[in-house]
């Protein structure tokens, strides 16, 4: 008597949504660190990044780093040139202008990261909003950006720290704030439009998954590169923005350890032997400029790869 011998079928496993999802998300992790590993290879990022990492010590710790008190006259040895004492020279009230420029970059430094990490967040927001939504959403979003991006940054600053008659620096990082918010929300909001356009946004509307999770755990991320180089050009304009207003006398006093108020005070001694005073403060802020252009050209080079 014959049987019939049942051949079992082998079993195959059909990769399941979230195994997908975690494939991806894997390769994304992997090509992320690829290119910070291409970055540190940079030696234009090193610079950059080394030229822009001092400024940011000396702004946090400029007190504890000045070797005098940036604030201390001393009249007899007013308009000096540089000696082994004074490595910068001194200027025209008699004080150490390497102490000054030491704690002067706390001003440009920490007003110009302020204003564009406040404008990278709302920059952010409206854009994901306008490029997710789209429609009338978008069209609202978009047209009262245009009105922002239509005032000039240095006029706008000039006639509100007159018109309130403050010499605060929250106001100045308040006003670049809100001008580079526009110009972010259009970087991210382009950046968005093709996003959600793909199949894992599309994936997650039919997961039923919220809004806000779309927006910023699924769609975010994947811009996170355009967003990084955006928030290095925008630093680089806000740091020239703020120098260029504290040499108009907007913002600081004229008193002030900031760069830009240095430069000011002491124009007028730059044909003369006593350059040291305006110098030193013009090449912190081209320093630190170049610092961060550098920084960014590198992640443009990299993230475009």
């Amino acid at each position: 008597m014959t049987t019939l011998e049942q051949r079992a079928e082998p079993h195959i496993d059909m990769p399941s949504p979230a195994d997908g999802r975690a494939r991806a998300a894997a390769e994304a992790k992997a090509q992320r660190r690829e290119r910070f590993r291409l970055l540190l290879r940079k030696p234009s990022f090193l610079i950059g990044f080394a030229i822009s990492a001092f400024w940011i010590v000396c702004a946090t710790f400029g007190r504890l780093i000045a070797p005098d008190d940036p604030a201390v006259q001393d009249l007899v040895n007013k308009l000096k040139e540089p000696t082994t004492k004074h490595w910068f020279g001194t200027d025209s009230l008699g004080r150490d202008v390497f102490s000054r420029v030491i704690v002067g970059a706390r001003l440009i430094v920490f007003v110009a990261l302020g204003a564009t990490i406040i404008a990278t967040i709302l920059g952010t927001i409206l854009g994901l909003v306008a490029g997710y939504f789209k429609g009338m959403v978008d069209e609202a979003i978009m047209r009262t950006a245009d009105v922002f991006m239509a005032m000039p940054t240095i006029v706008l600053a000039l006639l509100i720290t007159s018109s309130v008659d403050s010499k605060s620096m929250f106001i100045v990082m308040f006003i670049i704030a809100v001008v580079f918010t526009p110009i972010i929300a259009r970087t991210v909001r382009a950046s968005a439009l093709g996003e959600t356009e793909l199949d894992y946004v599309a994936a997650a509307r039919l997961r039923t998954e919220k809004t806000p999770h779309i927006l910023f755990k699924e769609v975010l991320p994947n811009i996170l590169p355009s967003l990084l180089v955006e928030f290095t050009v925008r630093l680089g304009y806000a740091i020239f923005a703020i120098a260029t207003l504290s040499f108009l006398g907007a913002g600081a006093g004229p008193d002030s350890s900031d760069w830009g108020t240095q430069v000011a005070t002491h124009r007028q001694f730059l044909n003369g032997i006593n350059w040291s005073a305006t110098v030193f403060p013009a090449l912190a802020i081209a320093s630190l400029s170049i610092g961060v252009n550098l920084v960014q050209d590198a992640l443009t080079e990299a993230f475009d790869r």
